[in-house]
């Protein structure tokens, strides 16, 4: 009798489950010719993502865990799940190279080296050991999320925020994005308060990072920010110049000497960008080849909620801005939250998953014409 019980809580659960799944997918918007399914249903609240060579897709997750999911069958859906590292602290950074899962914590980075070898073999997580990579990080926990992205000479970017509202620190790592390489790091951004996401344009091959704005100037200012790297150290605002034009009403009258990149784009206010990826692949019309993709994982402190929705931008062949348009919306309904985009990423077949942080899946989008 108790096993029946059980059974039935289980069913009860299980098709409540699948039911919110459908009334989330029914809400969502998504431009002409497009198709959105769900990827997976089995991480908790799930981050960066990136994939590996023969197929796993690896997830971060901001609760500790990373995940490694399979679509053994191409039918669009992982139907292997498999938690291959947790008890971490805020895991949601993770990329793959060369063979190897790298995670970033808050303050460490670590790999795991042939992990898909390993996955194959059936190794379970006892055998799937992590590697130091380096713990030379601030520990900060306040805009101490990562996003963690490889460049062409095996050196990796990683972003460490301010660990404040507005604030200046001695250490001059606070507020930057930094560069891992032969194990040593050096700053390549400066003034970039709290950038969630980054990615290298195919066009030029220059790094464009999202940064969010600082937070209790009002609802209509400052705007969260799209920039574009020119040279390594420049200096994007952080914590003198806000956007454009926001003077910070505390630090923007200091005599701080420095020359200020401004945005290339304005997001809007306290839309929280907290991914990018930019397309190249073919299975999307040749229009959205080296557009980029960004996740507005949605206000906090707004009196009306924005965001909540991932934008398409297209450029000019300057990789300047030419217009951003809604690609997929629908996480709100009026002001009730359905879902938080929180990270795009373009996978090997040129489909687009899109991880959400607030409903727990994993979407996938597909064009059909």
């Amino acid at each position: 009798m108790k096993n029946k019980f059980i059974f039935v809580i289980l069913s009860f659960l299980a098709i409540n489950a699948i039911s919110s799944v459908d009334k989330i997918l029914e809400n969502i918007s998504i431009e002409n010719g497009f198709e959105v399914s769900i990827f997976s249903n089995t991480t908790s609240a799930p981050r960066q993502i990136t994939e590996g060579e023969t197929g796993y897709i690896f997830v971060g997750s901001k609760q500790g865990d990373v995940y490694a999911l399979k679509d053994h069958d191409d039918n669009g859906k992982a139907d292997f799940s498999m938690v291959v590292a947790s008890d971490m602290g805020d895991s949601s950074g993770v990329a793959f190279y060369n063979g190897s899962l790298f995670i970033a914590e808050i303050d460490k980075v670590w790999k795991i080296e042939n992990i898909e070898e390993k996955l194959d073999r059936g190794n379970s997580i006892k055998d799937l050991e992590k590697i130091l990579v380096t713990d030379d990080l601030p520990s900060d926990t306040w805009h101490g999320r990562k996003w963690i992205k490889f460049d062409q000479d095996g050196s990796f970017l990683v972003n460490v925020g301010a660990p404040c509202n507005v604030c200046l620190k001695d250490d001059p790592r606070y507020a930057t994005i930094m560069r891992f390489r032969d194990s040593n790091w050096s700053i390549v951004a400066r003034g970039v308060r709290n950038s969630v996401g980054f990615d290298f344009n195919p066009q030029n091959n220059r790094l464009y990072f999202t940064d969010n704005g600082r937070d209790w100037l009002g609802d209509n200012l400052p705007s969260c920010e799209l920039n574009v790297l020119l040279d390594d150290g420049d200096f994007f605002g952080f914590p003198y110049l806000h956007s454009n034009d926001v003077v910070d009403p505390e630090f923007g009258e200091s005599d701080h000497g420095y020359e200020i990149n401004k945005p290339i784009l304005e997001l809007g206010p306290h839309v929280a960008p907290t991914g990018i990826t930019f397309y190249s692949g073919n299975h999307f019309p040749a229009s959205y080849v080296n557009n980029a993709f960004i996740t507005l994982h949605g206000s906090w402190n707004s009196s009306k909620k924005v965001g909540y929705k991932v934008i398409r931008v297209e450029f000019d062949d300057n990789g300047l801005v030419n217009k951003h348009t809604d690609f997929m919306t629908g996480f709100l309904s009026g002001e009730h939250v359905i879902g938080r985009p929180a990270a795009p990423f373009e996978m090997s077949d040129g489909s687009l998953l899109i991880s959400d942080d607030y409903s727990n899946l994993i979407y996938r989008v597909t064009y059909k014409g």
